[in-house]
């Protein structure tokens, strides 16, 4: 069992995504699923949100105006990432190798025509996990962008894109040039370690200074 320090109780919202592309498994949701809803009195409150450049910011505002949580932490899956990555920077650009779940394909538009160029992940939370500083073009990079200009502590993880049975991820290049590549680990390895860093949060929650 995991506790979490002697703090006031926090509500964490945690996010994966639907599969896009030609996938019928996206990591991050099937992650999601095995992570724990409460770490001692501490809730972990949970969503997915639509591969959408037009709708997954929506959905999110939804999620964290029902939810009220204290922090939020959104996961995503590259194909070209074998370990757990902290993306500590999203850029306001979207451009996308294949469309999105809507059919969207942007080339290069901004997130946000008056946004600053980057903007920088808001939780400050000592960890093990690899830090990446590209989070790539696609959904996860435009919905990393918006969490981090949030007024509560956010940050978005991605994990390799394991699939089920050791199959191979069709998608990947969203991210990482070169992708896809195979990961050693599992989806069980994931949501422990995962699971580590939201106990983590409850011992060290604050925002970047």
């Amino acid at each position: 069992m995991f506790l979490c320090g002697r703090r006031a109780v926090m509500r964490i919202l945690l996010t994966g995504f639907e599969p896009f592309g030609a996938d019928t498994s996206n990591a991050s949701e099937q992650t999601l699923k095995l992570l724990p809803r409460s770490l001692g009195e501490h809730q972990i409150l949970t969503g997915i949100l639509p591969v959408s450049f037009g709708r997954s910011a929506r959905v999110l505002d939804e999620l964290i105006s029902g939810n009220a949580p204290e922090a939020v932490v959104l996961l995503g899956e590259a194909g070209g990432r074998t370990q757990i990555n902290l993306e500590r920077f999203a850029v306001n650009q979207m451009s996308a190798r294949i469309a999105d779940n809507d059919g969207a394909q942007p080339a290069g538009e901004r997130i946000e025509p008056d946004g600053p160029i980057r903007r920088e992940a808001t939780m400050a939370v000592p960890s093990e996990l690899m830090v990446s500083e590209d989070a790539g073009r696609f959904v996860c990079n435009r919905i990393a962008y918006h969490a981090y200009g949030l007024p509560i502590p956010a940050q978005f993880i991605h994990v390799p894109a394991v699939r089920p049975h050791r199959q191979r991820a069709l998608i990947g290049a969203e991210t990482d040039a070169g992708a896809p590549v195979s990961s050693e680990l599992s989806v069980v390895q994931l949501a422990a370690s995962l699971t580590k860093y939201l106990q983590d949060i409850c011992f060290h929650h604050g925002p970047r200074r």
